[in-house]
């Protein structure tokens, strides 16, 4: 089952080339490829949203590559974690966005 986030930015090209950019390295990393998808944007009060979605292998890989990181989150759900991984990810990357899972 893949997996859903929603993408909110104040600037959308530029954090999008990162994200791109980045997500094509975390695939490399961990040996996956077309992984990820990006859905069409739209736009609200200066922020711009839009769909990333991740297979279930890309979502696996990355969790088994970075488990000891996702354990130090002090969260309920793996899905919590993981969702704030990326956002730390994203944003050590130089993204400005704010992520949230869609169910």
């Amino acid at each position: 089952m893949n997996i859903v986030f929603e993408i909110s930015t104040k600037n959308y090209s530029d954090d999008l080339l990162l994200i791109k950019k980045t997500l094509s390295h975390m695939e490399t990393l961990v040996g996956v490829s077309n992984g990820y998808s990006i859905g069409d944007s739209s736009s609200k009060f200066g922020w711009t949203f839009f769909k990333l979605s991740f297979t279930s292998n890309l979502q696996n890989r990355i969790e088994e590559k970075f488990t000891d990181m996702l354990n130090k989150y002090q969260l309920n759900s793996q899905s919590q974690k993981f969702t704030q991984f990326m956002t730390d990810y994203f944003q050590s990357k130089g993204c400005t966005v704010r992520i949230k899972m869609l169910d």
